[in-house]
């Protein structure tokens, strides 16, 4: 019999990401384009101060075993192989605060020159010969950085855009063949396009490796995570609150009113835990076909402005069914900055405790 993904993905079955420091520190959406890539004087100083060992502690004191570190590739890479020092010292301290407090750690590139999630580039990582090559160099001096923190768990790219799988493949392919060559047990990270819905892991090449762990994200039904979030223009169109569970009139109401859909959802009259049950189900049938591979839920959760109840209904529902499969994962997200229209924090801006008891019950995975 195979051991479950949680039972192979050892110190890595429950965990907090931890955005709004080296990601997500302001949106890009709102800067023009010649403001977008410098660093200036206000995010060096966020960067100094925003998280802390006591929040290492805090997140230790949840009892979860692993943190998922986002940052992106500028707020390390000035230039193509020229890093910013104090950054990387930053991250330096980060890893043995974490490594003091028995916290395992997932360093995870949240946006790559080329792939971001929620900003339009004139280049495409996937496309341009030089961002690959820059994307391949960039894991190299990190993998060169932290060889001999054998424990660290690289996680090649967050949220692959819509692109042909193939790009994707090949890019991930180089890239893990690179690093193989400096470290043949690094464990390493990979997810499918679509922004990591597990719709498309069918399309993810698979390595014989079991050092590569592969991975999905979950934000379904899209109106109730992201609702009222000012980031989307479909979601501050709608400025509907959700509930969870609830009627599917609000529901399809949204894809009448934003899609021209009036035929949402066909199959439902109540939005609950079976919507995301059939959601999910390309992830168990990942499993089901693949008992070999390890998968893991990296990214999940819902708009900070959602009412409280809700989200941990929500919550509740995802992590049963990610535990009934034996599927280990990472709630998003800590704690984001007030600035940030997709607050997806989990703590108190102010005391950093978790915003309630069953919340965090939940997180620790005593849904039952």
């Amino acid at each position: 019999m195979h051991l479950t993904s949680e039972e192979r993905f050892t110190g890595f079955r429950r965990g907090m990401g931890i955005g709004g420091w080296l990601t997500n520190y302001k949106r890009f959406s709102v800067l023009p384009p010649e403001w977008r890539m410098p660093i200036t004087i206000g995010d060096m100083e966020h960067f100094e101060s925003y998280i802390t060992e006591e929040d290492v502690r805090r997140i230790v004191s949840f009892g979860l075993d692993h943190i998922r570190l986002g940052f992106d590739q500028i707020v390390l890479e000035e230039s193509p192989g020229v890093f910013r020092e104090p950054v990387l010292k930053l991250l330096d301290r980060f890893i043995d605060r974490c490594a003091a407090h028995r916290m395992n750690l997932v360093l995870n590139l949240h946006k790559a020159l080329g792939n971001y999630c929620d900003v339009a580039e004139d280049l495409s990582l996937m496309d341009d010969a030089g961002l690959r090559s820059r994307f391949i160099a960039f894991w190299l001096a990190l993998e060169r950085r932290w060889h001999d923190h054998s424990d660290l768990v690289f996680e090649l790219l967050n949220e692959v855009r819509d692109v042909p799988a193939e790009q994707w493949n090949s890019l991930a392919r180089e890239t893990i063949a690179a690093i193989r060559r400096q470290n043949p047990t690094r464990k390493i990270i990979i997810g499918g396009t679509c922004w990591n819905h597990c719709s498309t892991l069918p399309q993810l090449e698979l390595f014989d490796d079991p050092n590569v762990i592969y991975t999905f994200h979950c934000y379904d039904p899209f109106e109730f995570t992201h609702q009222r979030g000012v980031l989307q223009a479909q979601m501050l169109y709608y400025n509907r609150a959700m509930k969870w569970p609830g009627e599917i009139g609000p529901y399809r109401e949204y894809h009448q009113l934003v899609h021209k859909n009036p035929n949402a959802y066909p199959e439902f009259e109540y939005m609950d835990k079976a919507f995301l049950r059939r959601t999910l189900e390309p992830a168990f049938a990942f499993l089901k076909n693949h008992p070999d591979k390890i998968l893991w839920c990296g990214e999940f959760g819902t708009i900070r402005h959602c009412r409280i109840e809700y989200r941990e209904n929500w919550m509740a529902d995802m992590i049963s069914l990610l535990r009934e499969h034996g599927i280990p994962y990472c709630v998003w997200n800590y704690l984001s900055t007030p600035n940030d229209g997709n607050r997806f924090s989990l703590v108190d801006d102010d005391t950093r405790e978790i915003l309630s008891p069953r919340l965090l019950s939940i997180i620790r995975g005593e849904t039952d």
